[in-house]
């Protein structure tokens, strides 16, 4: 396993970007964890609007790792090791409908941040969350009577089976 205190991470962040962070979120999946190189690839020729603005900024992060290492000669050295999407400001405005009423439009924007690393492997200074805090309810953890399996509960005509 590498060491991945001497890794090189290189970041680049695009702020208020206008793409919703769903729709951003779909291109930003595709391309978490692949090497640069492909990422690019994938982004070049991704249908989704927001694809084009990933591409470039992946490009930034690629340029200030080479800026931070100048013996990284091109992107297949590189691995996504964090790509996330944060929701930005909101713009609120009033469309006029029936009878003098308005209806409010939300313009919504997003905040989009890439990291790379010359290794796979990542810190955890790295990552936000651990694998085990991406739960949305922390009171269903492995122990907890909530997470066991449908499979292990067996049904009234499977126990008068068993005997």
């Amino acid at each position: 396993m590498p060491n991945t205190q001497d890794a090189l991470v290189a970041r680049a962040v695009l702020r208020d970007i206008r793409h919703t962070p769903q729709k951003a979120r779909r291109v930003v999946d595709l391309v978490r964890g692949m090497r640069a190189d492909e990422a690019l690839n994938v982004l070049k020729f991704a249908p989704q609007a927001a694809g084009s603005d990933v591409f470039t900024l992946l490009n930034s992060a690629i340029a200030n790792a080479k800026q931070q290492n100048p013996a990284i000669r091109d992107a297949s050295e590189l691995w996504i090791v964090e790509a996330l999407v944060d929701e930005g400001r909101t713009m609120k405005r009033f469309r006029p409908r029936a009878q003098g009423r308005g209806f409010r439009i939300l313009k919504r924007s997003s905040h989009i941040s890439v990291a790379v690393s010359d290794t796979k492997a990542t810190s955890k200074s790295i990552s936000r969350t651990s694998s085990r805090a991406q739960t949305r309810n922390p009171k269903r953890s492995d122990k907890s009577p909530l997470a066991t399996p449908v499979a292990a509960v067996k049904t009234p005509a499977e126990k008068g089976a068993s005997n």
